[in-house]
């Protein structure tokens, strides 16, 4: 597996990549479904998965030791908008294309779960490789994702309820939003006093207890976030937000690098050892529907949000661009749909098996629309020579 990471990682560079398509398909190539007439190498483990939890926790605190306090809570007001425009179009895109293929039904509100979240793990990795942290939309995109994780917590509950047949309890929902919410603004308070006590106690610790403790805050600050309903991702990138005020951040971030890199490298091959493109015949009409309403509503939905809140035109495609990749909620939504035994057993046996095939072609096209970006910006929106004003008497 390391080989193959390896390999990924050096040919991804040669041609000017980022290595996450890279390592996702090596994954899919070698691992427990390989295509016709290749060996299969890698088989999923308790291991490999233990790995890929820790590379999405490293992944997202070194992306919050990025952002600052201060820059997070400006990004309210980008998130609850920007949120909001991308629930409503990529929510109702889902939705439309669950009711197309299944009818009015929980399936339908599943599929909508599934084409509806973008992968925190996926654009964080591209926003580094593409060095975009200290663009202004990545604060819009960061917020998007936020405003994504606090919907999904709401949705596990209602999706789990609706899979297994039960009744949905309004009041249980609330309560599920409340403690998600409550935990972010929590952090955010303690953030806002926590680096005074960490800068009295990090001058006595040596550098390998400072990385020690930042380690231990990452995966603290994860297992309360996935306790509150948000995913352990959030409460990763809010734990990295907690030290991102530090004099240590620095040392941190340098220190932790390395093992970002191994550990997320891990994450995105985990996801291709367990897609089965053997059963692409059965899901390639879903997907032929999905993928293209999947791209077009998170480019819609960016550039919408991205003008909305007056980003210039190149920065709303930059936005729009970052959104389309999809991840780990998708393939958790799936599984949770392969459970349910009220649901419809054609669309339980196919669902794991689009989700795994739908994540590697939405992750794929995502990161190749991020690194042209930029590209499609200029090239649709040109820049018009300014027209010089007449500042002297007129010449009639």
């Amino acid at each position: 597996m390391v080989v193959a990471l390896a390999l990924a990682s050096v040919l991804s560079t040669r041609l000017g990549l980022s290595a996450i398509p890279a390592f996702i398909i090596v994954g899919v190539l070698i691992g427990e479904h390989p295509p016709a007439g290749l060996p299969s190498l890698i088989e999923g483990s308790d291991g490999i998965e233990l790995l890929g939890e820790i590379g999405i926790v490293l992944l997202l605190f070194y992306l919050g030791l990025e952002f600052s306090l201060e820059r997070i809570t400006q990004a309210g007001r980008l998130m609850a908008i920007g949120g909001g425009i991308d629930l409503v179009v990529n929510g109702a895109l889902g939705f439309a294309v669950g009711v197309i293929l299944f009818g009015l039904g929980p399936e339908a509100l599943l599929m909508a779960g599934v084409m509806y979240v973008s992968s925190s793990g996926i654009i964080s990795r591209a926003l580094f490789d593409f060095r975009r942290l200290a663009d202004d939309e990545t604060d819009l995109v960061l917020g998007i994702l936020v405003f994504e994780d606090l919907a999904i917590a709401l949705f596990l509950g209602i999706a789990a309820a609706v899979a297994t047949g039960e009744a949905v309890g309004a009041t249980s929902i609330l309560g599920t939003g409340a403690l998600a919410l409550g935990f972010v603004v929590a952090v955010l308070i303690i953030s806002k006093y926590a680096d005074r006590l960490i800068d009295k106690i990090t001058p006595r610790l040596d550098a390998e207890e400072i990385v020690l403790g930042a380690l231990g805050v990452a995966f603290v600050g994860a297992a309360l976030g996935e306790l509150a309903g948000v995913s352990e991702a959030v409460g990763a990138l809010l734990a990295g937000v907690l030290m991102s005020g530090t004099a240590a951040r620095d040392q941190i971030g340098a220190q932790l690098l390395s093992i970002r890199d191994f550990a997320a490298g891990i994450f995105f091959f985990a996801f291709g050892v367990q897609v089965d493109l053997g059963r692409l015949p059965d899901v390639v009409g879903w997907l032929l529907l999905a993928v293209p309403l999947a791209v077009i509503g998170k480019v819609a939905a960016g550039y919408v949000a991205g003008r909305v809140l007056r980003f210039r035109p190149r920065q709303s495609v930059n936005t729009a661009a970052a959104l389309v990749a999809r991840g780990e909620f998708s393939i958790i939504l799936a599984q949770l749909a392969v459970a349910g035994v009220a649901l419809d057993p054609a669309f339980r046996d196919r669902v794991g098996a689009f989700a795994g095939i739908f994540v590697v072609v939405t992750a794929v096209l995502g990161v190749v629309l991020m690194r042209e970006s930029r590209t499609i910006g200029r090239a649709v929106f040109t820049r018009r020579p300014r027209r010089r004003r007449n500042q002297g008497t007129s010449h009639g």
